[in-house]
């Protein structure tokens, strides 16, 4: 048996990885595959990160692969690593953290950096890029704290930042040097027209402003420009461009100019080392979007694999912009250049304006608003460079199935070649998804969207797949085409959880099997999903399966940016003593924890932990297990009450206490919160919490589905009852009400939201079905027991957090 090469990638984005995946398919055997990423994270969608900062999807849903694809591939993972050197002569790879790893051939996919304005002031406190996940969170920080955010640059990046800044509540005021916005990708009419939209969202733009300096002592407090005009800002963005990453291959002598230079099979100056995605200058031209990107991949994959390929011919983009509510499309040369034609449709009443421009009766750019839904053909039209001489009108105007009938769409879909590009995000053709649907048995969007990746990304694709579904599945969708609880599966939450109680199903593995999962491993949404509801449904009898769990619920603490974990004792209505005051001081100088911090919910969160450091923490803390990492109970936040205040009517840190010893270690569909005020002052503020009592003179108000993070929601008023029992009934049944009927990862707020509060009081104005309830959420919590301990006193459980020799802290 041959021995495999040696294949390292370094950077763990988006086109690397992609190439990876390419290479697996067509030669799984061929290389021994070592990664490097300088992010503690898996691989992840970062075209999504506009989404994770609007509040559309969080982390795990924008993981493309997560911890077990690199497991099941057998490739060694090292996040967390900076590589810092190629020696070519020696073909060694070194990483900041020492680690050396030998190779055949080399993979650079560094991606680029953020152009940051040499502004003066540049270097003060709030002032960041956009560019990764450090940069969202730091946005979603600011926005706890400040309310006004300024934007510079107002194109696709800093426009996509601007609105996600706005769903998180801040103030945005979008600073832009031209006359109007995207003037790379639109014309001016189209620009009017999405600035016009965005105005009416709230966004605020100050167009034709030069920047000067940015204002603030040690943190940014605003801009002023070369006008001496000026506008306030507690958190600077700059959006005005990327550079390719190329410090690495310079250093290592491979030839750069903007990017690391490449021919047509992405190989640079140096044999055996190759280049790929944003940092790489193939024909001196560097790409920032993603397609072009999984062109290059497919080609590098298909020249390493040895098979014959006719190389990367440079690519013809497009753009989508990715915000909630806009549509805008452009590709190609849309500007009236000498020697080109245009014809234009413009409805300011409908909001929609599309331009064809045409050279030689030859399409040669496009702009869309509002209406993008012939985006596609009309890509395909312009890298195809086909002939629409007498077509043009009919081009412009016969797109619309609003205005021609919806009998044109699977024309216009039959007419498309194979190879023309259907999803921009993943680089998926219409013949990709033709063969998933004829060969493959994909009969839904989301069979679709699990084999192929189709529509997976930004979602504007979906019209597109599902009028290819129309047309190649036929009779065989059989019923309304829906999705599933992911694209494993069409079952929806409660048809899932109704043939598991109809048919007993007790594990995972059984409910896939059943079921009929298209994909028999399952992934990372409906694994833990179905975790979940056979636990909530067989809480004496099923076994927890930690291998469905994520990484937090595994280790039981909370993994940090750079891959070190956090702990957080369990302090039971924010009310703690000297004594554990002291164990907790003592605790954090013997394992040198860099940080000890106050959280929101009361309590002490002891930062940057390493794995191996967990057990021996928990041991000598010897405090319960918070359950800040799960979709448990959180916390029990409480204010001083009739104990110390003068305003206070009940005892709110007694109320506060006994719920949270109730309920620690409560499952639940997504994280839960409590809190207990006082008096109607609401300092504990009780009125944004998943449950929020709140004490009143004779009684107590029992409030439901509140929210204080990205989308701030109110409690809706459950019920007033008198005693202190009474909380614990009315809170003990409405949470197992939410916890047998919401869906995995859906909090209360949007679980209300979704169904309605007068269902709920209805489930539990019966005192009978109420103590129903009551009865299963405690045979649930008698089951329970505290995980640190446990890890603590078993030495198998202790092993898992052993570091083994050679072996890299943050890799899991």
């Amino acid at each position: 048996m041959a021995v495999s090469k040696k294949l390292v990638l370094i950077g763990n984005g988006m086109a690397g990885v992609r190439t990876i995946e390419h290479l697996l398919k067509i030669a799984p055997e061929r290389y021994d595959i070592t990664i490097f990423g300088s992010e503690p994270h898996p691989n992840y969608n970062r075209i999504m990160l506009s989404s994770v900062l609007a509040g559309g999807a969080d982390m795990n849903e924008i993981v493309i692969n997560d911890w077990e694809w690199y497991k099941e591939n057998n490739i060694k993972l090292h996040t967390g690593h900076k590589v810092t050197n190629i020696d070519t002569k020696r073909k060694k790879i070194t990483s900041h953290l020492g680690i050396e790893v030998e190779y055949d051939a080399v993979i650079i996919a560094t991606g680029s950096n953020p152009f940051m304005l040499p502004l003066p002031g540049a270097d003060k406190e709030g002032v960041i890029g956009f560019r990764d996940i450090n940069d969202c969170e730091a946005m979603i920080d600011a926005s706890k704290n400040y309310r006004k955010a300024v934007v510079i640059g107002g194109g696709l990046l800093g426009l996509e930042a601007a609105r996600g800044l706005l769903h998180l509540g801040m103030e945005v005021n979008v600073v832009h040097i031209h006359p109007y916005l995207m003037e790379r990708q639109l014309d001016e009419a189209a620009s009017k027209m999405l600035q016009r939209e965005l105005e009416a969202q709230g966004m605020q733009f100050l167009l034709k402003k030069s920047t000067a300096s940015i204002k603030g002592k040690r943190r940014a407090s605003g801009l002023t420009f070369t006008d001496g005009t000026e506008v306030d800002g507690d958190l600077v963005v700059m959006a005005v461009g990327i550079r390719p990453n190329i410090e690495l291959a310079r250093a290592s002598g491979i030839e750069v100019n903007r990017g690391i230079v490449v021919n047509d099979f992405m190989q640079t100056n140096i044999p055996g080392i190759y280049a790929v995605g944003e940092c790489a200058e193939h024909r001196g031209i560097t790409y920032g979007l993603v397609a072009p990107l999984y062109e290059q991949g497919a080609v590098l994959a298909k020249h390493l694999a040895n098979v014959e390929t006719t190389g990367y011919m440079g690519s013809v983009t497009s753009t989508k912009l990715k915000v909630s509510g806009v549509d805008v499309f452009s590709a190609g040369r849309f500007s009236d250049a000498p020697g080109t034609r245009a014809l234009k449709f413009q409805d300011d009443l409908a909001g929609t304006y599309k331009k064809i421009v045409i050279q030689d009766g030859m399409l040669v750019g496009a702009v869309l608003f509002g209406d993008i839904s012939d985006g596609a053909e009309f890509f395909a039209s312009i890298k195809n460079e086909v002939s629409i001489t007498g077509r043009e009108k009919e081009l412009l105007l016969g797109i619309s199935s609003d205005l021609m009938g919806q009998s044109s769409g699977n024309n216009r879909l039959e007419a498309m070649a194979d190879d023309e590009i259907i999803c921009g995000c993943n680089g998926v053709s219409k013949g990709m998804i033709a063969e998933a649907i004829t060969t493959k048995g994909c009969t839904t969007v989301g069979a679709i969207k699990s084999c192929t990746k189709a529509s997976a990304s930004c979602g504007g694709c979906k019209a597109l797949v599902e009028g290819l579904l129309n047309l190649y599945a036929g009779d065989a969708i059989g019923e309304p085409v829906k999705e599933g609880i992911c694209g494993c599966t069409t079952l929806s939450r409660d048809e899932i959880v109704s043939e598991m109680t109809r048919m007993r199903l007790m594990s995972t593995k059984e409910v896939m099997n059943v079921l009929e999962w298209h994909n028999p491993e399952g992934c990372t949404k409906c694994r833990p999903a179905l975790n979940y509801y056979l636990g909530m449904l067989y809480p004496e009898e099923y076994v927890d399966e930690k291998e469905s769990r994520f990484t937090n619920e595994r280790y039981h603490a909370n993994i940090q940016k750079d891959g070190t974990y956090s702990v957080v004792p369990r302090i039971y209505g924010g009310v703690t003593s000297p004594a554990d005051l002291k164990k907790i001081a003592e605790v954090a100088e013997k394992f040198e924890v860099p940080l000890v911090k106050f959280t929101g919910g009361q309590r002490l969160d002891l930062l940057g932990v390493k794995k191996e450091d967990l057990p021996k923490i928990w041991e000598e803390l010897d405090m319960p297990s918070g359950h800040a990492y799960g979709k448990t109970l959180r916390t029990v936040k409480t204010c001083v009450g009739s104990t110390f205040c003068r305003f206070g009517t009940q005892d709110a840190m007694g109320m506060g206490i006994r719920l949270e010893k109730a309920f620690e270690r409560l499952t639940a569909p997504a994280k839960v919160k409590l809190a207990v005020s006082g008096c109607p002052r609401n300092c504990a503020e009780a009125t944004i919490k998943d449950v929020g009592i709140i004490a009143i003179d004779g009684g107590w108000e029992i409030h439901i589905a509140g929210n204080g993070g990205v989308k701030v929601r109110a409690t809706d008023l459950l019920c007033i009852v008198k005693t202190e029992d009474e909380v614990m009934e009315w809170s003990s049944a409405f949470l197992q009400y939410y916890r047998e009927n919401a869906t995995w990862n859906e909090r209360t707020a949007h679980w209300v939201e979704r169904i309605g509060l007068a269902p709920i009081k209805k489930a539990l104005e019966n005192r009978e079905d109420r103590l129903a309830l009551v009865e299963r959420i405690q045979k649930t919590l008698s089951l329970t027991t505290d995980p640190w301990k446990q890890i603590v006193e078993n030495d198998n459980l202790r092993k898992n957090f052993e570091q083994l020799p050679g072996a890299q802290p943050v890799q899991m």
